[in-house]
């Protein structure tokens, strides 16, 4: 079925969304998109997303992070040889500080890498389907249709107390 249009309904419901998300679901255009104002865990159950990968990314970059830090700490005092009152050159508790902060910042890096794969960043073709109410209190619902079936999503969609647009 080749999908030429998307049609974007809007509502001022979130009762509303979830019954047309699980309606559209019974339908034989296909979901594209869903956005809402606020994280909603009626719209994530209706749509049945599974668990991000995002967090695995976070975890290996402060795993990497945590011995990059250490790693670091101890190649510097080993080179430098910094001898302090008679203190070990390599003191463990010191480097737990340095390690802490890389274990945040690789944090941070890794989970920005699994945003940009998984989230498919940028998205310049998401904004075009977009209207800015669904930035403030509406939930909007992009879905693909043929250029003859148009019509009747959008009454579909009006049927479900939604306020339909179309795009090219």
């Amino acid at each position: 079925m080749p999908t030429d249009r998307q049609v974007l309904a809007v509502f001022a419901d979130e009762n509303q969304t979830v019954a047309a998300i699980e309606a559209l679901k019974r339908s034989p255009w296909k979901l594209d998109r869903v956005h809402s104002p606020l994280p909603s865990h009626r719209i994530f159950a209706a749509l049945k997303l599974k668990k991000s990968p995002v967090g695995w990314f976070t975890l290996v970059g402060g795993i990497l992070g945590f011995f990059t830090g250490f790693g670091l700490a101890i190649y510097t005092a080993s080179v430098w040889k910094l001898i302090v009152w008679g203190k070990p050159v390599i003191a463990w508790i010191p480097f737990v500080i340095v390690g802490f902060e890389f274990t945040i910042l690789f944090s941070v890096f890794g989970n920005v890498l699994g945003l940009l794969i998984f989230g498919g960043l940028p998205d310049y073709k998401g904004l075009r389907q977009y209207d800015r109410r669904c930035s403030g209190e509406h939930f909007g619902i992009v879905a693909s249709c043929t250029e003859e079936e148009q019509g009747k999503v959008i009454e579909f969609f009006q049927k479900q107390g939604g306020e339909a647009r179309v795009f090219e």
